[in-house]
């Protein structure tokens, strides 16, 4: 099962092939390379777009500018607005599959704000802060974790461009560490939401490599959760890390708690009329 970010207005993928997607972002298209995008196509170098991010045979790459673009601009997705920048490693600093999860994680916390409830997230490796903007619009009480300051002041200028100025709490730490703290300090979360890296380094230098690390983490942030918890949710970008993976990990870490596991694909449509899968996500909703 895929489950596709279909409600867009100013993002789209226009086509695909040949390791390579050409996208629009709003009023600039971009053509940069996807590691799911196996099979050939048009060739889309010949085809009109303002910038290309082209990797180098020596690893990373750059971009390279057929028409001058302003350094960053906005796009919108319904009430929420974000700032594009082209970044290193083909990055823009956001992932627009993700809008399935703000769907149905936002619309979790709206019903229970709706019912008088205070909700606290905790967002861990939590990036530009997309799922944080979702959430804290829906309602939520956001706690935003990230290893890098300048992903954390990102994720505090969506927010600011959200219409959002209170409500999150940004902390630029390592998740291990964060996490061993909250759980000694005794605090508790209704739900959380996790973006892990395949590999990474914490400000400290401290090493994360998922296939080792990342169930540990899970139970321990597990412990982290109310006594009435909302959701858990996953996504993963690492390739390999299937699905049922990640419900079996969900499953494990929370088998004592009532509630539902689902895992699936998400991505997004082309113009081609075919899905372009863009990872992995798997989430617990308590009953």
């Amino acid at each position: 099962m895929i489950l596709l970010a279909d409600g867009w207005k100013d993002y789209s993928v226009l086509m695909t092939g040949d390791g390579y997607k050409l996208e629009r972002w709003g009023k600039y298209t971009l053509l940069r390379p996807d590691p799911q995008v196996i099979w050939s196509g048009r060739d889309l170098f010949r085809e009109d777009f303002d910038a290309v991010y082209r990797r180098s045979e020596k690893g990373g790459g750059a971009w390279e500018f057929r028409r001058p673009l302003p350094e960053s601009w906005n796009i919108s997705y319904k009430e929420l607005t974000f700032r594009i920048k082209p970044m290193g490693f083909k990055h823009t600093g956001l992932f627009p599959e993700q809008a399935v999860h703000w769907e149905e994680t936002g619309a979790i916390v709206s019903r229970a704000v709706a019912a008088g409830r205070k909700v606290k997230v905790l967002n861990l490796f939590a990036y530009t802060g997309g799922a944080t903007v979702a959430l804290a619009k829906a309602g939520a009480e956001v706690t935003h974790v990230d290893a890098a300051k300048g992903m954390v002041e990102r994720a505090g200028e969506n927010a600011r461009l959200s219409g959002i100025g209170s409500g999150i709490r940004y902390i630029v730490d390592d998740c291990k560490k964060f996490v061993a703290r909250e759980l000694r300090r005794g605090n508790k979360y209704d739900a959380i939401v996790m973006d892990p890296p395949s590999y990474g380094r914490g400000p400290g230098g401290e090493m994360w490599k998922i296939e080792a690390e990342l169930f540990p983490f899970v139970r321990l942030c597990s412990e982290l959760l109310s006594d009435d918890p909302l959701f858990f949710l996953i996504n993963s970008y690492t390739t390999g890390l299937q699905p049922t993976v990640l419900s079996n990990m969900l499953t494990l870490a929370l088998g004592g708690r009532k509630g539902s596991v689902k895992a699936y694909e998400v991505g997004v449509p082309t113009g081609e009329g075919i899905p372009l899968p863009c990872g992995a996500g798997g989430i617990f909703v308590h009953d």
